[in-house]
Formats: structure tokens, sequence, C-alpha cells
């Protein structure tokens, strides 16, 4: 095992234990260092691992900000890997749609009527209605925005965190294909229809009605920019 590993591993161990938690502070880089029996190089390695999956921030200086801090921001990082592996074309396009497609038809499915994330979702929809001034740059922004809110709503955050880094890694993707739409206001229009139609159908507790239009509004949309309708097709029992 590399060196950098064992401080890895160290670090799992307190998070799996609970002698660290989100908020709480590694020791500093020497201390860790004399501790693990490990260069100071080997301790900085993880820490620049761990940062790129999220795990911690590293702070400079001195002052509240100081220090490798422990967060959580899993989206972040599982969408950087995802966009890597999409530009490799390891990972094809297609397949993320079509799992975008089952878990925000699973999402939409279990969220209740009455959660508070909804009422963020209401609100996006209010600002992507403006008839005039919204580029397609940033309605895109404010879809994405939409299509989290009702993943959130259904309350599990690994399916909000695996939501956060698919649309991530196939936003710049969707903003591409929509050169290759017949006429963007046509679209635009429509998918504002399916959005209220969606959100109508979770507020009225038809989960069932919800993830079948959630389903029917991406594939729509992959379909006519060009992707094909074979990825975009929800998985049939």
């Amino acid at each position: 095992m590399r060196t950098h590993q064992l401080v890895l591993s160290w670090i799992e161990d307190q998070l799996s234990a609970g002698r660290l938690a989100v908020g709480g502070r590694l020791p500093a880089e020497r201390t860790l260092a004399e501790q693990l029996k490990v260069s100071r190089t080997s301790v900085r390695e993880a820490i620049r691992i761990l940062e790129a999956m999220g795990v911690v921030r590293a702070g400079v200086g001195s002052g509240p900000d100081s220090g490798t801090v422990v967060i959580s921001d899993p989206t972040s990082a599982l969408g950087s890997a995802l966009r890597l592996h999409v530009a490799t074309q390891h990972l094809p396009v297609a397949d993320i749609v079509e799992t975008r497609v089952l878990l925000e038809s699973w999402a939409a499915a279990k969220a209740p009527r009455d959660a508070p994330e909804l009422a963020d979702a209401a609100a996006l929809l209010e600002a992507m209605d403006v008839p005039e001034g919204l580029s397609v740059r940033d309605f895109l922004a404010l879809d994405v925005r939409f299509h989290l809110a009702l993943a959130n709503a259904a309350g599990n955050t690994v399916v909000s965190a695996m939501m956060g880094s698919l649309r991530e890694a196939i936003q710049g993707y969707a903003a591409e294909l929509t050169a290759n739409l017949p006429d963007w206001e046509t679209t635009a229009s429509r998918l504002r229809t399916e959005h209220h139609a969606i959100l109508a159908a979770v507020r009225n507790g038809d989960g069932g009605r919800a993830a079948e239009l959630v389903a029917a509004h991406i594939g729509g949309f992959y379909k006519e920019a060009g992707l094909g309708s074979d990825a975009t097709e929800p998985a049939r029992p």
C-alpha cells in the first residue's frame, strides 16, 4: 500500500467511527505525518485526493477558515468524474440519460405532495415562464434547478447526489443539443407546459402519473434533439 493510502485509510476509519464528522478538522499536516509515520508529502497527496472527492476543504493561513475541514459535497466530485468519463466516451451520454430517466421517474413517484422543495420548484417555473429576455443558457440553468428540486423532494440523499452529478455531467451536452432543434422557442414552450404538468401531478399526489410525465419529458427532448429514442425510453418491468 502506498503511503498516502495509509493516510486515506486512517481518515476513513476516523469518519466511520464517528471520531471525525462534517465540520471537524483534521490534525495538522505535521501532526498527522508523525502520528502515522509517513512523510508530509504523503499527507498532502491524501488531502488533495480528498479535496477532489469533495470530502474535505483545505484552508491556508490562520483563522476560522484555516486547516483541513471535513465537508460533504459528493455531487461536485461525482459530477466531475462523470464528465471526464463521458469525455473519454467510456460512459455513453445515452446511458447517462437513461439512468437519469430512471432516477427522476422514481423521485417523482415518491415525492410527497407537501414536500417543501415543491415550492422552490414552483418558483423556478415562474422564472422560466418569462416570455422574453430569457436566453437558452438561462432557461437550461433554471431547468436544471427545477429537476433537482423535484429529485430533492423525494427525500433520498443518495438519489439527490446522483441526480446532481448526472445533471452536471450532461448539462453542457444538453446545451449543445439545442443547436439541433428546429425551433427553440417552440421546444421551450412545450417544456414549460410539461414542467407544470409534472409539478401538478406531484402536488395532486399522483406519483404514477408524475413518473410517466417525467420519463416522456426527458425522452422527448433528447429524441427531438437527435440523441435517439432507444436510450430515453423508461425501463419496463
